[in-house]
């Protein structure tokens, strides 16, 4: 496991069009598809420990934001040859555990991770309703044994502003977790 900090995309990039399949509806999802909708755009994967951390609490908060006017996505780019935990019918099973309300994507061409310049999981991309980037960072201060309580404390006061039309805090932590499993000769030169 490579602990890996998020890239910190600049605010107000534009949100990268995407166009995957959802393996639990079998059904193709698009950015488009959230035309007018505050997105928040999330790059996970099944196995990592720190995804693993704050799946079931995360879930829950993105299920209730969904309710509260935030579109959510969840999206896996790994490398499901070296990674077949990640696989799409791992991805159904996941998706099925935690009760997600929301796509869970696959990305097997790892096209849309590089347009968005995702290098860990979770990382966390927020969108206003024109879909430009308002917030990139972390969840919370948690982490796997650091004792820090897993609330989604700086995700939901970013959420909480942009749905009030207040401004979001410019200070914005990266988020960390493992590295994005790319396929050989198809990393990035984003890092």
């Amino acid at each position: 496991m490579a602990r890996t900090p998020s890239t910190m995309l600049n605010i107000g990039t534009q949100a990268p069009d995407f166009s995957l399949p959802e393996p639990a509806s079998g059904k193709i999802v698009n950015l488009a598809d959230f035309s007018a909708q505050p997105l928040l755009v999330v790059f996970s994967c099944n196995h990592c420990p720190y995804v693993l951390h704050i799946i079931d609490p995360f879930s829950k908060f993105a299920n209730s934001a969904q309710r509260n006017g935030l579109a959510v996505v969840m999206i896996n780019s790994n490398d499901i040859a070296g990674y077949p935990d990640d696989s799409p019918p791992k991805m159904i099973e996941l998706a099925g555990k935690c009760g997600f309300e929301f796509p869970y994507l696959y990305d097997e061409s790892q096209q849309v991770a590089a347009a968005y310049h995702a290098a860990c999981t979770p990382d966390f991309f927020l969108f206003d309703a024109a879909h430009q980037l308002v917030y990139r960072g972390q969840y919370d201060a948690s982490r796997p044994g650091n004792q820090a309580p897993v609330d989604g404390s700086d995700m939901k006061a970013a959420i909480d502003a942009l749905l009030a039309g207040d401004k979001i805090a410019d200070e914005q932590i990266p988020s960390v977790g493992c590295n994005i499993k790319w396929r050989a000769g198809n990393e990035p030169d984003y890092f």
